[in-house]
């Protein structure tokens, strides 16, 4: 693998600033026109790319309330929802995806999505997309690497899921499929995390382990993490996007940062 990546030109790795993802997800509240304040307060705020979500409530579950697609909920923000309810509220509808890509592009900003089946990266190669975001619920869906892979596109991937073994059975399956450009982000898949478990010492050591740029995909609130994680060496910054989370309350307001 590259142990640095190029995105529209841009290069990402050791010794260039950190690349800044805002993540607008579901703070959109299903207003279109929501959707486009957001990214025009991302460029004000300094961002260099927005990542998108790209699935329906169909493409990711299925319409179901028994325990198994309720009580992963429990304790969480989405307490009491199904999955169903839950990505029914959440996801972004595809047809604004070209519209919304169009106007960060002409702000100046990448855009780019993370797909969660082969559909979405077939729909998002019709956009072409730069790059592709993988989720950390995702890792381990390797027919989904493989398919992202064969694009040729840089590749940056949540490790939030993931065991050693996980990651490294990844990123094989992603090189034998032709990627080479791959960075890992350090991610605590909770929903907000707590600041006491970032462990940030991990950014280094894969690095270290995997020879690809390593950044942050951050949950905890605040900028204290990823302000820590560039000390760390990470190159790349994730963090979900709220224009206000008194107004714009939804599925991810309370974990997302304000302007």
């Amino acid at each position: 693998m590259n142990e640095s990546l190029s995105i529209n030109g841009r290069a990402i790795g050791t010794g260039h600033p950190a690349y800044i993802i805002a993540e607008m997800s579901a703070n959109h509240g299903q207003n279109k026109q929501r959707a486009f304040e957001i990214l025009h307060a991302m460029k004000e705020s300094g961002a260099d790319a927005v990542k998108l979500q790209t699935y329906t409530p169909d493409t990711i579950t299925i319409e179901c309330r028994n325990r198994f697609f309720v009580d992963c909920l429990k304790g969480t923000l989405w307490e009491g929802k199904s999955l169903y309810e839950l990505y029914g509220e959440a996801f972004t509808p595809w047809e604004w995806q070209p519209d919304l890509k169009t106007e960060a592009e002409k702000l100046g900003m990448d855009c780019f999505s993370t797909p969660f089946d082969v559909t979405a990266v077939d729909f998002l190669e019709t956009m072409n997309v730069a790059v592709y975001k993988v989720a950390s619920f995702e890792l381990v869906h390797l027919p989904l690497l493989r398919r992202i892979a064969k694009t040729r596109k840089p590749i940056i991937m949540s490790t939030g899921m993931a065991t050693r073994e996980e990651i490294a059975d990844a990123l094989t399956a992603i090189k034998e499929a032709g990627g080479a450009q791959v960075a890992l982000l350090k991610c605590t898949s909770a929903y907000p995390a707590k600041l006491e478990d970032a462990n940030l010492r991990t950014i280094p050591a894969m690095a270290r382990e995997f020879h690809v740029p390593v950044g942050l995909s951050d949950h905890t609130s605040g900028s204290a993490a990823p302000v820590a994680a560039v000390t760390q060496g990470a190159c790349i910054i994730e963090k979900h996007f709220v224009i206000d989370r008194k107004k714009d309350k939804g599925p991810d307001s309370e974990f997302s940062m304000e302007p």
